[in-house]
Protein backbone atom coordinates (compact mmCIF):
# COMPACT_ATOMS: atom_id res chain seq x y z
CA UNK A 1 0.00 0.00 0.00
CA UNK A 2 1.25 3.64 -0.84
CA UNK A 3 2.37 5.93 2.06
CA UNK A 4 1.08 8.85 2.32
CA UNK A 5 4.13 10.93 1.19
CA UNK A 6 4.02 8.76 -1.66
CA UNK A 7 -0.09 10.07 -2.51
CA UNK A 8 1.01 13.40 -2.55
CA UNK A 9 4.06 12.58 -4.37
CA UNK A 10 1.87 11.33 -7.36
CA UNK A 11 -1.02 13.94 -7.06
CA UNK A 12 1.85 16.71 -7.00
CA UNK A 13 3.19 15.09 -10.52
CA UNK A 14 -0.09 14.63 -11.78
CA UNK A 15 -0.73 18.44 -10.61
CA UNK A 16 2.24 19.89 -12.42
CA UNK A 17 1.80 17.77 -15.75
CA UNK A 18 -1.64 19.38 -16.15
CA UNK A 19 -0.35 22.76 -15.35
CA UNK A 20 2.73 22.08 -18.03
CA UNK A 21 -0.25 20.53 -20.31
CA UNK A 22 -0.49 23.39 -22.95
CA UNK A 23 0.00 23.72 -26.50
CA UNK A 24 1.30 25.96 -28.41
CA UNK A 25 -1.37 29.22 -29.04
CA UNK A 26 -2.66 28.84 -32.76
CA UNK A 27 -3.19 31.95 -34.69
CA UNK A 28 -4.67 33.45 -38.08
CA UNK A 29 -1.38 32.82 -39.45
CA UNK A 30 -2.05 29.31 -39.05
CA UNK A 31 -4.43 28.84 -41.42
CA UNK A 32 -4.42 27.34 -44.67
CA UNK A 33 -7.68 28.67 -46.15
CA UNK A 34 -10.81 29.92 -44.94
CA UNK A 35 -14.43 30.21 -46.37
CA UNK A 36 -16.83 32.91 -44.83
CA UNK A 37 -20.58 32.01 -46.20
CA UNK A 38 -22.56 35.50 -45.40
CA UNK A 39 -26.53 35.61 -44.99
CA UNK A 40 -28.82 38.98 -45.18
CA UNK A 41 -29.74 38.46 -41.83
CA UNK A 42 -26.51 39.88 -39.68
CA UNK A 43 -24.91 36.21 -39.81
CA UNK A 44 -22.21 34.27 -41.03
CA UNK A 45 -20.61 30.51 -41.00
CA UNK A 46 -16.70 30.60 -41.12
CA UNK A 47 -15.14 27.55 -42.16
CA UNK A 48 -10.93 27.54 -41.74
CA UNK A 49 -7.98 24.99 -41.73
CA UNK A 50 -5.44 25.36 -39.84
CA UNK A 51 -2.32 23.03 -38.57
CA UNK A 52 -2.03 22.88 -35.08
CA UNK A 53 1.45 22.04 -34.12
CA UNK A 54 1.35 19.63 -31.08
CA UNK A 55 4.42 18.42 -29.28
CA UNK A 56 3.07 15.28 -27.44
CA UNK A 57 0.04 13.23 -27.44
CA UNK A 58 -2.50 13.25 -24.77
CA UNK A 59 -4.42 15.76 -23.40
CA UNK A 60 -3.51 19.50 -23.04
CA UNK A 61 -5.11 22.92 -23.43
CA UNK A 62 -4.87 24.76 -26.64
CA UNK A 63 -5.30 28.60 -27.66
CA UNK A 64 -7.54 28.91 -30.82
CA UNK A 65 -7.07 32.62 -31.25
CA UNK A 66 -8.21 35.26 -34.12
CA UNK A 67 -11.65 34.46 -34.05
CA UNK A 68 -14.67 37.00 -33.99
CA UNK A 69 -15.70 39.04 -31.44
CA UNK A 70 -19.24 37.92 -32.31
CA UNK A 71 -18.86 34.60 -32.44
CA UNK A 72 -21.42 32.02 -31.13
CA UNK A 73 -19.41 29.60 -29.11
CA UNK A 74 -22.11 26.90 -29.41
CA UNK A 75 -21.72 26.30 -32.93
CA UNK A 76 -17.87 25.46 -32.76
CA UNK A 77 -17.38 21.98 -34.36
CA UNK A 78 -14.15 20.77 -34.92
CA UNK A 79 -13.00 17.80 -36.62
CA UNK A 80 -9.38 16.10 -38.04
CA UNK A 81 -8.09 15.95 -41.49
CA UNK A 82 -6.31 13.75 -43.31
CA UNK A 83 -6.54 11.10 -40.27
CA UNK A 84 -6.36 13.30 -37.57
CA UNK A 85 -7.73 12.21 -34.41
CA UNK A 86 -7.92 15.15 -32.43
CA UNK A 87 -10.82 15.95 -30.23
CA UNK A 88 -12.31 18.83 -28.11
CA UNK A 89 -13.10 17.42 -24.70
CA UNK A 90 -13.88 21.43 -23.34
CA UNK A 91 -13.77 24.74 -24.12
CA UNK A 92 -14.36 28.11 -23.35
CA UNK A 93 -15.03 31.42 -24.70
CA UNK A 94 -12.66 34.46 -23.51
CA UNK A 95 -13.63 37.81 -24.39
CA UNK A 96 -13.19 39.87 -21.56
CA UNK A 97 -10.94 41.98 -23.66
CA UNK A 98 -7.77 44.25 -22.21
CA UNK A 99 -8.88 47.85 -21.68
CA UNK A 100 -8.05 50.91 -19.43
CA UNK A 101 -11.76 50.32 -18.09
CA UNK A 102 -11.62 46.33 -17.48
CA UNK A 103 -8.18 46.23 -16.09
CA UNK A 104 -9.39 49.11 -13.50
CA UNK A 105 -12.19 46.96 -12.46
CA UNK A 106 -10.23 43.73 -12.10
CA UNK A 107 -7.88 45.97 -9.10
CA UNK A 108 -10.71 47.03 -7.27
CA UNK A 109 -9.82 46.44 -3.56
CA UNK A 110 -6.04 45.96 -4.58
CA UNK A 111 -3.07 48.18 -3.99
CA UNK A 112 -1.89 50.03 -7.51
CA UNK A 113 0.56 53.10 -7.81
CA UNK A 114 -0.51 56.37 -8.76
CA UNK A 115 2.52 58.12 -10.61
CA UNK A 116 1.85 62.41 -10.48
CA UNK A 117 3.88 64.59 -12.11
CA UNK A 118 4.59 68.50 -10.78
CA UNK A 119 5.02 71.11 -12.83
CA UNK A 120 8.72 71.16 -12.11
CA UNK A 121 8.53 67.56 -14.25
CA UNK A 122 9.39 65.45 -11.06
CA UNK A 123 7.71 62.75 -10.05
CA UNK A 124 5.88 61.20 -6.90
CA UNK A 125 4.46 57.67 -6.52
CA UNK A 126 1.39 57.52 -4.35
CA UNK A 127 0.64 53.64 -3.02
CA UNK A 128 -3.39 53.53 -3.20
CA UNK A 129 -5.58 51.28 -2.71
CA UNK A 130 -8.42 50.99 -5.74
CA UNK A 131 -11.90 51.26 -3.88
CA UNK A 132 -13.75 51.61 -6.79
CA UNK A 133 -14.34 52.83 -10.67
CA UNK A 134 -17.38 53.56 -10.86
CA UNK A 135 -17.79 57.12 -12.36
CA UNK A 136 -13.96 57.62 -11.30
CA UNK A 137 -11.84 55.95 -9.16
CA UNK A 138 -11.90 56.20 -6.10
CA UNK A 139 -8.43 55.33 -3.99
CA UNK A 140 -7.74 55.25 -0.33
CA UNK A 141 -4.10 56.72 0.08
CA UNK A 142 -3.11 56.21 3.58
CA UNK A 143 -6.23 57.11 5.70
CA UNK A 144 -7.54 59.56 2.95
CA UNK A 145 -10.41 58.48 0.38
CA UNK A 146 -9.23 60.64 -2.57
CA UNK A 147 -11.09 61.07 -5.47
CA UNK A 148 -9.88 62.75 -8.90
CA UNK A 149 -6.47 61.99 -7.65
CA UNK A 150 -4.43 63.55 -11.10
CA UNK A 151 -1.23 61.18 -12.05
CA UNK A 152 -1.19 57.86 -13.98
CA UNK A 153 -1.95 54.55 -12.30
CA UNK A 154 0.37 51.69 -12.72
CA UNK A 155 -0.56 48.54 -12.11
CA UNK A 156 1.92 45.83 -11.37
CA UNK A 157 0.72 43.02 -13.54
CA UNK A 158 -1.79 41.66 -16.24
CA UNK A 159 -4.80 39.93 -14.61
CA UNK A 160 -4.64 36.27 -15.67
CA UNK A 161 -8.78 36.48 -17.01
CA UNK A 162 -8.49 39.13 -19.50
CA UNK A 163 -7.26 38.14 -22.97
CA UNK A 164 -6.00 40.70 -25.72
CA UNK A 165 -8.45 39.31 -28.28
CA UNK A 166 -11.41 37.02 -28.54
CA UNK A 167 -10.07 33.02 -28.13
CA UNK A 168 -11.44 30.18 -27.87
CA UNK A 169 -9.71 27.63 -25.16
CA UNK A 170 -9.72 24.05 -25.95
CA UNK A 171 -9.05 20.83 -24.29
CA UNK A 172 -7.97 18.79 -26.35
CA UNK A 173 -6.99 15.15 -27.02
CA UNK A 174 -4.65 13.90 -29.71
CA UNK A 175 -4.06 10.29 -30.28
CA UNK A 176 -0.23 11.16 -31.37
CA UNK A 177 2.47 14.42 -31.18
CA UNK A 178 3.35 16.45 -34.42
CA UNK A 179 1.67 18.86 -36.95
CA UNK A 180 -2.25 18.19 -37.54
CA UNK A 181 -4.64 19.51 -39.92
CA UNK A 182 -7.79 20.74 -38.61
CA UNK A 183 -10.97 22.09 -39.53
CA UNK A 184 -13.42 24.31 -37.34
CA UNK A 185 -16.90 25.90 -38.39
CA UNK A 186 -18.52 28.38 -36.49
CA UNK A 187 -21.11 30.82 -36.79
CA UNK A 188 -20.89 34.53 -35.79
CA UNK A 189 -22.77 37.40 -35.66
CA UNK A 190 -21.69 41.23 -37.10
CA UNK A 191 -21.33 40.11 -40.74
CA UNK A 192 -24.21 41.18 -43.48
CA UNK A 193 -24.95 41.35 -47.22
CA UNK A 194 -27.44 43.64 -49.08
CA UNK A 195 -27.84 44.23 -52.92
CA UNK A 196 -27.78 47.43 -54.62
CA UNK A 197 -28.66 47.83 -58.01
CA UNK A 198 -27.95 50.87 -60.96
CA UNK A 199 -30.86 51.00 -64.02
CA UNK A 200 -29.93 53.65 -66.32
CA UNK A 201 -32.56 54.24 -68.75
CA UNK A 202 -32.24 55.49 -72.60
CA UNK A 203 -33.77 58.58 -73.55
CA UNK A 204 -36.90 57.06 -75.04
CA UNK A 205 -37.51 54.86 -71.36
CA UNK A 206 -37.73 52.00 -73.38
CA UNK A 207 -34.46 49.53 -72.56
CA UNK A 208 -32.07 50.31 -69.47
CA UNK A 209 -28.84 48.90 -68.55
CA UNK A 210 -28.79 47.06 -65.38
CA UNK A 211 -25.55 46.70 -63.24
CA UNK A 212 -26.36 44.45 -59.62
CA UNK A 213 -23.72 45.03 -56.88
CA UNK A 214 -23.51 43.15 -53.42
CA UNK A 215 -22.31 45.29 -50.18
CA UNK A 216 -20.01 43.44 -47.69
CA UNK A 217 -20.04 44.41 -44.01
CA UNK A 218 -17.86 42.86 -41.85
CA UNK A 219 -18.27 43.93 -38.03
CA UNK A 220 -17.24 40.94 -36.47
CA UNK A 221 -14.67 41.26 -34.90
CA UNK A 222 -11.70 39.31 -36.87
CA UNK A 223 -10.61 39.90 -40.45
CA UNK A 224 -10.30 36.77 -43.08
CA UNK A 225 -7.48 36.83 -45.48
CA UNK A 226 -8.00 35.54 -48.75
CA UNK A 227 -11.23 33.90 -48.12
CA UNK A 228 -13.67 31.98 -50.66
CA UNK A 229 -16.75 33.98 -50.33
CA UNK A 230 -20.20 33.04 -50.82
CA UNK A 231 -23.69 35.08 -50.01
CA UNK A 232 -27.01 32.94 -49.05
CA UNK A 233 -30.01 35.35 -50.59
CA UNK A 234 -33.50 33.92 -48.92
CA UNK A 235 -35.16 34.34 -45.86
CA UNK A 236 -33.43 32.04 -43.57
CA UNK A 237 -35.46 31.53 -40.44
CA UNK A 238 -33.37 32.17 -37.00
CA UNK A 239 -34.29 30.94 -33.44
CA UNK A 240 -33.33 33.52 -31.04
CA UNK A 241 -30.45 36.14 -31.54
CA UNK A 242 -27.28 34.96 -29.40
CA UNK A 243 -26.50 37.77 -26.41
CA UNK A 244 -22.83 38.19 -26.26
CA UNK A 245 -20.72 40.42 -25.61
CA UNK A 246 -18.73 42.13 -28.86
CA UNK A 247 -16.09 44.95 -29.11
CA UNK A 248 -17.11 48.07 -29.59
CA UNK A 249 -17.25 48.93 -33.44
CA UNK A 250 -16.26 52.58 -34.10
CA UNK A 251 -14.45 52.73 -37.31
CA UNK A 252 -15.72 51.29 -40.81
CA UNK A 253 -13.78 51.17 -43.83
CA UNK A 254 -15.15 50.95 -48.02
CA UNK A 255 -13.01 49.01 -49.99
CA UNK A 256 -14.44 49.14 -54.07
CA UNK A 257 -13.54 45.46 -55.47
CA UNK A 258 -12.34 45.91 -59.24
CA UNK A 259 -15.19 45.09 -61.44
CA UNK A 260 -14.70 42.24 -63.33
CA UNK A 261 -16.96 40.11 -65.55
CA UNK A 262 -19.16 37.04 -63.84
CA UNK A 263 -17.44 37.55 -60.62
CA UNK A 264 -20.48 35.70 -58.84
CA UNK A 265 -21.32 32.11 -59.94
CA UNK A 266 -25.56 31.49 -58.61
CA UNK A 267 -26.60 28.32 -57.79
CA UNK A 268 -29.75 26.68 -55.78
CA UNK A 269 -29.00 26.02 -52.59
CA UNK A 270 -31.77 24.12 -50.40
CA UNK A 271 -35.10 26.56 -51.14
CA UNK A 272 -32.62 29.68 -51.09
CA UNK A 273 -29.72 30.88 -53.64
CA UNK A 274 -25.83 30.63 -53.18
CA UNK A 275 -23.56 33.02 -54.94
CA UNK A 276 -19.76 32.28 -55.01
CA UNK A 277 -16.86 34.86 -55.76
CA UNK A 278 -15.01 33.25 -58.22
CA UNK A 279 -11.86 34.80 -56.22
CA UNK A 280 -10.42 35.18 -53.57
CA UNK A 281 -10.95 38.01 -51.53
CA UNK A 282 -9.76 39.77 -48.06
CA UNK A 283 -12.79 40.65 -45.38
CA UNK A 284 -11.23 43.45 -42.58
CA UNK A 285 -12.47 43.99 -39.57
CA UNK A 286 -14.98 47.00 -39.59
CA UNK A 287 -14.97 47.06 -43.64
CA UNK A 288 -17.46 47.59 -46.00
CA UNK A 289 -16.82 45.52 -49.45
CA UNK A 290 -18.58 46.23 -52.80
CA UNK A 291 -18.35 43.63 -55.59
CA UNK A 292 -20.04 43.27 -59.05
CA UNK A 293 -22.96 40.99 -58.66
CA UNK A 294 -24.20 41.05 -62.94
CA UNK A 295 -24.77 43.11 -65.28
CA UNK A 296 -27.40 43.59 -68.32
CA UNK A 297 -27.29 45.97 -71.23
CA UNK A 298 -30.48 47.19 -73.58
CA UNK A 299 -33.12 45.28 -71.36
CA UNK A 300 -36.70 46.01 -72.54
CA UNK A 301 -38.74 48.23 -70.37
CA UNK A 302 -41.90 49.74 -69.69
CA UNK A 303 -42.78 52.89 -68.19
CA UNK A 304 -46.28 53.42 -66.89
CA UNK A 305 -48.15 56.26 -65.41
CA UNK A 306 -50.90 54.73 -63.22
CA UNK A 307 -54.06 57.04 -61.43
CA UNK A 308 -55.03 54.59 -58.42
CA UNK A 309 -58.89 55.38 -56.73
CA UNK A 310 -59.94 54.90 -53.28
CA UNK A 311 -62.38 52.32 -52.46
CA UNK A 312 -64.73 54.80 -50.09
CA UNK A 313 -65.46 56.58 -53.38
CA UNK A 314 -68.46 54.24 -54.15
CA UNK A 315 -69.36 54.27 -50.99
CA UNK A 316 -70.59 57.37 -50.34
CA UNK A 317 -71.98 60.56 -51.84
CA UNK A 318 -69.71 63.22 -52.87
CA UNK A 319 -68.42 65.99 -54.92
CA UNK A 320 -64.78 66.81 -56.12
CA UNK A 321 -62.61 63.92 -55.04
CA UNK A 322 -59.05 65.04 -55.86
CA UNK A 323 -57.77 67.92 -57.28
CA UNK A 324 -54.43 68.19 -59.37
CA UNK A 325 -54.13 64.46 -58.96
CA UNK A 326 -50.83 62.96 -59.54
CA UNK A 327 -49.87 60.01 -61.74
CA UNK A 328 -47.44 57.48 -60.29
CA UNK A 329 -44.90 56.41 -62.12
CA UNK A 330 -43.73 52.74 -63.00
CA UNK A 331 -40.71 51.24 -64.63
CA UNK A 332 -41.36 47.50 -65.87
CA UNK A 333 -39.30 45.24 -66.70
CA UNK A 334 -38.93 41.33 -66.92
CA UNK A 335 -35.81 39.18 -65.02
CA UNK A 336 -35.35 36.49 -68.32
CA UNK A 337 -32.18 35.25 -70.30
CA UNK A 338 -33.68 37.51 -73.26
CA UNK A 339 -34.00 40.64 -71.31
CA UNK A 340 -29.76 40.25 -70.36
CA UNK A 341 -30.58 38.77 -67.37
CA UNK A 342 -31.96 35.64 -66.28
CA UNK A 343 -30.25 35.11 -62.83
CA UNK A 344 -31.79 35.17 -59.24
CA UNK A 345 -31.81 38.39 -57.75
CA UNK A 346 -31.07 39.37 -54.13
CA UNK A 347 -33.47 41.76 -52.70
CA UNK A 348 -32.36 45.00 -52.48
CA UNK A 349 -32.59 48.99 -54.03
CA UNK A 350 -32.82 49.72 -57.33
CA UNK A 351 -31.67 53.20 -57.93
CA UNK A 352 -32.74 54.72 -61.63
CA UNK A 353 -30.52 57.19 -63.41
CA UNK A 354 -31.36 58.62 -66.52
CA UNK A 355 -28.88 60.79 -68.96
CA UNK A 356 -30.24 64.59 -69.30
CA UNK A 357 -29.57 66.87 -72.16
CA UNK A 358 -25.92 68.10 -71.10
CA UNK A 359 -24.87 64.13 -71.23
CA UNK A 360 -24.89 63.87 -67.29
CA UNK A 361 -26.70 61.23 -65.49
CA UNK A 362 -28.82 62.48 -63.13
CA UNK A 363 -31.06 60.24 -60.40
CA UNK A 364 -34.82 60.14 -60.72
CA UNK A 365 -35.89 57.79 -58.14
CA UNK A 366 -35.51 54.04 -56.35
CA UNK A 367 -37.06 51.25 -55.19
CA UNK A 368 -36.70 48.01 -53.13
CA UNK A 369 -37.50 44.96 -54.44
CA UNK A 370 -37.44 41.92 -53.03
CA UNK A 371 -35.76 38.38 -54.11
CA UNK A 372 -37.12 37.79 -57.23
CA UNK A 373 -36.86 34.51 -58.83
CA UNK A 374 -35.82 34.24 -62.66
CA UNK A 375 -38.11 34.66 -65.42
CA UNK A 376 -40.31 36.77 -63.11
CA UNK A 377 -41.24 40.26 -63.71
CA UNK A 378 -40.02 43.24 -61.59
CA UNK A 379 -42.01 46.68 -60.84
CA UNK A 380 -40.56 49.48 -59.45
CA UNK A 381 -42.33 52.65 -58.35
CA UNK A 382 -39.69 55.48 -59.10
CA UNK A 383 -41.98 58.39 -58.40
CA UNK A 384 -44.76 61.07 -59.42
CA UNK A 385 -44.87 62.32 -62.62
CA UNK A 386 -44.63 66.43 -62.50
CA UNK A 387 -47.03 67.13 -65.74
CA UNK A 388 -49.58 64.28 -65.63
CA UNK A 389 -52.32 65.45 -63.60
CA UNK A 390 -56.12 64.91 -62.85
CA UNK A 391 -59.30 65.60 -61.20
CA UNK A 392 -61.80 63.73 -60.13
CA UNK A 393 -65.39 64.39 -59.63
CA UNK A 394 -68.22 61.78 -58.58
CA UNK A 395 -70.91 63.43 -60.80
CA UNK A 396 -74.14 61.69 -59.90
CA UNK A 397 -75.08 59.54 -56.78
CA UNK A 398 -77.85 56.80 -56.32
CA UNK A 399 -78.30 55.16 -53.18
CA UNK A 400 -80.48 51.95 -54.21
CA UNK A 401 -80.70 50.19 -50.57
CA UNK A 402 -78.16 50.41 -47.41
CA UNK A 403 -75.43 48.76 -48.95
CA UNK A 404 -76.28 49.42 -52.62
CA UNK A 405 -75.49 52.64 -54.76
CA UNK A 406 -75.03 53.43 -58.58
CA UNK A 407 -72.84 56.78 -59.40
CA UNK A 408 -71.07 57.79 -61.95
CA UNK A 409 -67.31 59.87 -62.13
CA UNK A 410 -65.67 62.31 -64.71
CA UNK A 411 -61.60 62.04 -64.45
CA UNK A 412 -60.47 65.15 -66.63
CA UNK A 413 -56.69 64.11 -66.83
CA UNK A 414 -54.46 66.92 -68.67
CA UNK A 415 -51.14 66.03 -70.30
CA UNK A 416 -48.73 69.35 -70.29
CA UNK A 417 -45.51 67.42 -71.82
CA UNK A 418 -44.18 68.05 -74.84
CA UNK A 419 -44.78 63.91 -75.85
CA UNK A 420 -47.38 61.89 -75.75
CA UNK A 421 -48.32 59.54 -73.02
CA UNK A 422 -50.54 57.03 -71.58
CA UNK A 423 -52.23 56.79 -68.39
CA UNK A 424 -53.27 53.89 -66.61
CA UNK A 425 -56.38 54.45 -64.07
CA UNK A 426 -57.06 51.31 -61.35
CA UNK A 427 -60.50 51.87 -59.31
CA UNK A 428 -60.50 49.93 -56.46
CA UNK A 429 -63.91 49.08 -55.69
CA UNK A 430 -64.75 46.00 -53.98
CA UNK A 431 -67.81 44.37 -53.29
CA UNK A 432 -70.19 43.09 -56.29
CA UNK A 433 -70.02 45.61 -59.17
CA UNK A 434 -70.37 46.06 -62.67
CA UNK A 435 -69.63 48.85 -65.10
CA UNK A 436 -73.00 50.56 -66.37
CA UNK A 437 -71.38 52.60 -68.73
CA UNK A 438 -67.94 54.21 -69.78
CA UNK A 439 -66.18 56.27 -72.59
CA UNK A 440 -63.17 54.39 -72.67
CA UNK A 441 -63.50 50.71 -72.64
CA UNK A 442 -63.37 49.11 -68.95
CA UNK A 443 -61.27 46.06 -67.91
CA UNK A 444 -62.18 43.81 -64.88
CA UNK A 445 -58.31 43.56 -63.95
CA UNK A 446 -58.93 41.36 -60.62
CA UNK A 447 -62.67 40.60 -58.46
CA UNK A 448 -62.02 44.72 -56.94
CA UNK A 449 -60.65 46.53 -59.70
CA UNK A 450 -61.68 48.32 -62.97
CA UNK A 451 -58.66 49.20 -64.95
CA UNK A 452 -58.93 51.89 -67.82
CA UNK A 453 -56.04 53.15 -70.81
CA UNK A 454 -56.14 56.66 -71.43
CA UNK A 455 -54.01 57.79 -74.35
CA UNK A 456 -53.41 61.31 -74.39
CA UNK A 457 -51.41 63.61 -77.08
CA UNK A 458 -49.09 66.15 -75.97
CA UNK A 459 -50.46 69.43 -74.40
CA UNK A 460 -54.00 67.22 -74.18
CA UNK A 461 -57.14 66.96 -71.79
CA UNK A 462 -59.22 64.01 -71.80
CA UNK A 463 -62.37 63.87 -69.84
CA UNK A 464 -62.50 59.66 -68.80
CA UNK A 465 -66.49 58.83 -67.46
CA UNK A 466 -67.92 56.07 -66.40
CA UNK A 467 -70.55 55.13 -64.34
CA UNK A 468 -70.75 51.56 -62.01
CA UNK A 469 -72.79 49.65 -59.91
CA UNK A 470 -71.87 48.49 -56.49
CA UNK A 471 -73.45 45.83 -54.14
CA UNK A 472 -70.98 45.57 -50.34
Amino acid sequence: MQTRAALLATALAFATAAEAAEFADSTAADRGSVAVTVYNVNLALVRETRTLDLDRAGEGTLRFMDVPAAINPRTVHLRGIGGAGVSVLEQNYEYDLISPEKLLEKYVGKEVEVVEQAEDLTTRVHRATLLSTVGGPVFRIGDRIVLGQPGRVTLPDLPEDLVARPTLVWTLRSPKAGKQEIEASYLTDGMNWSADYVAVVNAEDTRADLTGWVTVENRSGAAFENATLKLVAGDVRRITPPQFEHAKMMRAEIAMAAPEADSFREESFFEYHLYTLERPTTLKQNQTKQIKLLEGSAIPLEKKLVLTGNPWYYRNKGGTLTQNEKCRVFLEFRNDGASGLGMPLPKGTVRVYKTDRSGFEQFAGEDAIDHTPKDERITLFVGEAFDVVADRVQTDWRALSPRESESSYTISIRNRKDEAVKVIVREPVGGEWKVVSSSRPAKKLDAGTIEFEVPLQKGQEVDLTYRVHVRW
